[in-house]
């Protein structure tokens, strides 16, 4: 038996006016774990091994 893959791919205009909304949409479909999951990926690419984040430049806020 021989499988077959097909390729799937979803041309998007970055410049659509809509496409904002479209990213908003999708991220407010995910939960608060794949946000935070997506995030710490982000910020793990744009640093070295051993590297820690720079905590002065970011504030804490209190939750209501």
């Amino acid at each position: 038996m021989q499988r077959k893959m097909a390729m799937v791919a979803k041309q998007i205009n970055l410049n659509d006016p809509n496409q904002e909304e479209a990213d908003i949409d999708y991220w407010l479909s995910k939960t608060p774990q794949e946000r935070l999951q997506a995030v710490t990926f982000l910020i793990r690419q744009n640093m070295t091994n051993g590297q820690k984040m720079d905590r002065t430049v970011s504030s804490k806020r209190m939750m209501k």
